[in-house]
């Protein structure tokens, strides 16, 4: 039996690093997360299609904070001026993105953590511990950054899902 077609982009098969495959997945849905971005124009990225409110810039500036607050905050205990930036103030929980911000804005600064995520983790051991003194007090809190990077792909996973129903509902194509 043979292996079928991989999607683009998709780290392959032969591939045995633990290391190299989970950064291969996460830079995977990272370039999936852009293009299913490039598929919608500015008032679909903009528009809420589904009952729970979110939008998909709202969605990719989520993730570019999950990345800070789990890699940057979290694993490096890198001082972060506002960890939750994503959320909304009022107690609701939201994803947001402030007035004024344009979809260039969102995508660059999503990059660009991207950039500062990859960073991290190259020079790290997998069964290497987060550090205290970020988003972890204490040694017994703080995740390997297998554990953090298997929780960010479930995050990714679930979330470039949701944006592909999002892109069908808007008449764009599906899958990978």
């Amino acid at each position: 039996m043979s292996i079928p077609p991989l999607p683009e982009g998709e780290p392959s098969p032969t591939l045995a690093d633990p290391h190299e495959l989970l950064e291969g997945y996460l830079d995977h849905y990272r370039r999936t997360l852009f293009r299913k971005a490039a598929a919608l124009p500015e008032e679909e990225l903009r528009a809420a299609p589904l009952p729970s409110g979110w939008t998909p810039l709202e969605l990719i500036r989520h993730l570019q904070y999950v990345e800070q607050r789990w890699l940057n905050w979290g694993f490096a205990a890198e001082q972060v001026p506002d960890p939750w930036g994503d959320r909304t103030d009022d107690g609701s929980d939201r994803w947001q993105v402030p007035a004024g911000m344009s979809t260039r804005q969102v995508l660059d600064a999503y990059a660009a953590q991207c950039d500062r995520s990859r960073r991290v983790t190259s020079a790290a051991k997998l069964d290497q511990r987060a550090s205290v003194g970020g988003r972890f007090p204490t040694e017994e809190e703080a995740p390997t950054l297998a554990w953090i990077l298997f929780h960010l792909l479930q995050e990714y996973a679930r979330h470039v899902g949701q944006l592909d129903v999002v892109v069908e509902l808007a008449g764009g194509g599906t899958g990978e």
